[in-house]
């Protein structure tokens, strides 16, 4: 069965092959303190709110995250 079935795809990053990259989706059937999805490929999924998911964004564009990125 495919985890993402019934899933609205928002982004998928890297996209360059077909290994499963990670991807953001919206579940519109789940409950609103998890309806942001993000998928691995590893098949691992994170669910949080969308007020969650905007925490991250806020950090992520105040550059708390580039540190991270530069592993």
């Amino acid at each position: 069965m495919d985890s993402t079935a019934g899933l609205e795809p928002l982004a998928t990053f890297c996209g360059n092959c077909n290994c499963g990259c990670p991807q953001l989706f919206v579940d519109p059937s789940a409950p609103a303190e998890r309806r942001v999805v993000l998928t691995d490929d590893f098949g691992q999924r994170v669910q949080m709110s969308a007020d969650q998911f905007a925490s991250l964004l806020e950090e992520a564009k105040a550059g708390k995250l580039d540190g991270a990125a530069a592993s």
